[in-house]
């Protein structure tokens, strides 16, 4: 009678015993913080507008040099209208959908047809419309105005289940949505020291999130700028499980194979 004996069920026997465990408060997002309990973590929100969890701030990107603006300009005339809109379709009975692209320049200026050079760094984009609306009425009846912010995009990297580059069509996109289009992180990701690189006035800023603290939805990093960069770092239970598996798999194989010379000679 031959012996039966399945040793590849061994391997994820040992991972499983020897796989380092992760506490549940370290993977759960936005955990309500008990009174006179804060974590080591926990970023102090300097100079945000609003510490009133009641009421939700409303956020607009700030313009930038690098930044890619679409805008289209109508008003009652749609002549008229057509100097300022000088890459759009020759046949004005059709409106266009796609509005004019501008490249915002390095010292934060774009270049309109008939107006001239006009500053837009530093402002939102419902101020952008409101001042093209201004300098519009000296040449068009009942100006309208619509400025799409057309570059934004945000990097993920690290534990995620999709990292990549993501482009998105709107303007106000917030973290919790930015790990929701990379497929959330990966069971290994440590939420608790998320990295955010963000440029500001040439300047580029590290910033460390603890997700799994509910205050940081009063935080000035809940919504993302343009070109936001995320890295979710693995944390100890990845290094660990791989260190177990390296630290116990010659000690498996040479068991096996012990045990299999065993087996050969037995049923010989």
């Amino acid at each position: 009678m031959k012996t039966f004996f399945n040793y590849r069920l061994i391997f994820p026997v040992l991972l499983i015993t020897f796989g380092s465990c992760r506490s549940q408060k370290d993977i759960i997002y936005f955990q309500e913080i008990k009174k006179g309990e804060e974590p080591v973590s926990r970023i102090e929100w300097k100079n945000f507008p609003s510490k009133d969890t009641s009421k939700l701030v409303v956020y607009e990107p700030i313009i930038q040099p690098n930044d890619i603006l679409k805008i289209y300009i109508t008003s009652i005339n749609k002549e008229a209208s057509s100097f300022f809109n000088p890459l759009l379709s020759a046949d004005l009975r059709v409106e266009d959908p796609q509005a004019t692209g501008y490249l915002v320049d390095s010292y934060g200026m774009i270049d309109l047809p008939v107006i001239g050079s006009f500053k837009v760094a530093g402002m939102t984009v419902p101020q952008i419309r409101d001042s093209l609306k201004i300098k519009l009425s000296k040449y068009l009846e009942n100006p309208s105005v619509r400025v799409i912010f057309d570059n934004f995009k945000i990097t993920i990297l690290g534990e995620v289940q999709k990292p990549g580059v993501y482009s998105v069509r709107n303007e106000r996109l917030t973290l919790p949505e930015a790990l929701g289009l990379a497929g959330d992180m990966t069971i290994y990701g440590n939420r608790k020291t998320v990295l955010l690189i963000r440029e500001e006035k040439q300047k580029r800023n590290f910033i460390r999130i603890d997700l799994t603290d509910r205050s940081f939805f009063d935080s000035p990093y809940y919504f993302l700028n343009p070109n936001d960069v995320i890295y979710i770092e693995p944390g100890r239970g990845k290094t660990a499980a791989s260190d177990n598996f390296y630290r116990i798999a010659p000690i498996v194989i040479s068991t096996l194979t012990l045990f299999t010379l065993f087996l050969v000679r037995f049923q010989n």
